[in-house]
C-alpha cells in the first residue's frame, strides 16, 4: 500500500478517474467478445456430479408403536388453594417487614441530615 500523494485525505479512496489509461488491464468488453484470453471457449460447468443414492438400510430402526401416555396423578384442588393461600401470606408478610424496615432506615437517614 502506498501513501496518499495529495494534500486531501479522501484523494487516495477515490474512484480513478475513468478517463484514464487502463493501467494494463484488457477491456471487459474486449475480453468479452472474444469469449477468453486464448480465443479457445471456455467449458461451461454443468453443475455438481451426480450421488448414489443411499442403502436400504442407512436409517436406524424405529419403534412403530409406542405405548401410550400413562394416566397423571389426581389432584386435591382444595389442598392446592389451600397451600396457595398460605404462600400468598407469608409472602405477603414478609414484604410487609422489609417495607417497613427500609421506612425506618429513609427515616433514620433523613434525621441524620436534618437534625
Amino acid at each position: 500500500m502506498t501513501s496518499p500523494t495529495s494534500d486531501s485525505d479522501d484523494a487516495y479512496w477515490q474512484r480513478p478517474d475513468p478517463a484514464a489509461d487502463s493501467l494494463g488491464r484488457p477491456d471487459p468488453a474486449e475480453e468479452a467478445g472474444q469469449g477468453g484470453r486464448s480465443g479457445v471457449q471456455e467449458p461451461v460447468y454443468a453443475g455438481p456430479p451426480r450421488t448414489d443414492p443411499p442403502s436400504p438400510g442407512w436409517r436406524p430402526p424405529t419403534i412403530a408403536h409406542p405405548p401410550p401416555p400413562r394416566s397423571m396423578p389426581g389432584q386435591d384442588i382444595d389442598a392446592l388453594d389451600e397451600a396457595e393461600g398460605s404462600a400468598r401470606t407469608v409472602t405477603y408478610g414478609v414484604g410487609l417487614v422489609a417495607g417497613a424496615v427500609g421506612i425506618i432506615l429513609v427515616c433514620l437517614l433523613c434525621a441524620r441530615v436534618f437534625f
